[in-house]
């Protein structure tokens, strides 16, 4: 009779897939900039709406702004972290997910200034040098401009990954 073989340790166990990096030339690019200017523009738009006094359509505003906020924060912190692969279904696909993202919440923050803008406008009557009331003239007008912002910085991202996918590129860095 033979002896049994020897024992063998079991494979040591891999990491889900690969360690956490930050990616720096995400972070230096001009898609890691933009992201952060998406960041804090929007943070402005909606700090500027939820400290003031609204009502009716400004609370659609004060939603697209938030979500895009946080799907912006957890987009930049997926890419810059390397994690993004672990995205069922869309992992692979994440420039054109990036892509889709921004011309969404272009199309959402175009529309939440089209109503910041009719808000400052049907407010406008107390922007008068005396008017003892309080009034969200300003918080609008300044969140209106901080959505304007929005559009751009989101519309520029979106021309940004579309022509590094024409160039036939399919990472976001």
């Amino acid at each position: 009779m033979l002896p049994p073989p020897p024992r063998q340790p079991p494979p040591q166990a891999r990491a889900a897939r690969g360690a956490v990096r930050l990616q720096r030339p995400f972070l230096r690019g001009p898609l890691g900039v933009l992201r952060l200017l998406q960041l804090l523009a929007g943070a402005a738009f909606w700090i500027t709406i939820a400290t003031s006094k609204y009502q009716g359509p400004v609370h659609f505003a004060l939603f697209v702004s938030v979500l895009f906020w946080l799907l912006t924060l957890g987009l930049y912190f997926l890419t810059l972290l390397g994690k993004h692969e672990l995205v069922p279904v869309l992992g692979s696909r994440w420039l054109v997910v990036n892509v889709a993202h921004d011309l969404l919440a272009a199309a959402l923050y175009g529309a939440a200034t089209g109503i910041m803008i009719d808000q400052t406008q049907r407010h406008s009557y107390c922007n008068l040098k005396d008017y003892p009331l309080p009034c969200a003239y300003h918080a609008f007008l300044a969140s209106a401009v901080c959505g304007g912002l929005c559009l751009g910085l989101y519309l520029l991202s979106a021309f940004y990954g579309c022509c590094r996918r024409c160039q036939g590129k399919q990472e976001v860095a």
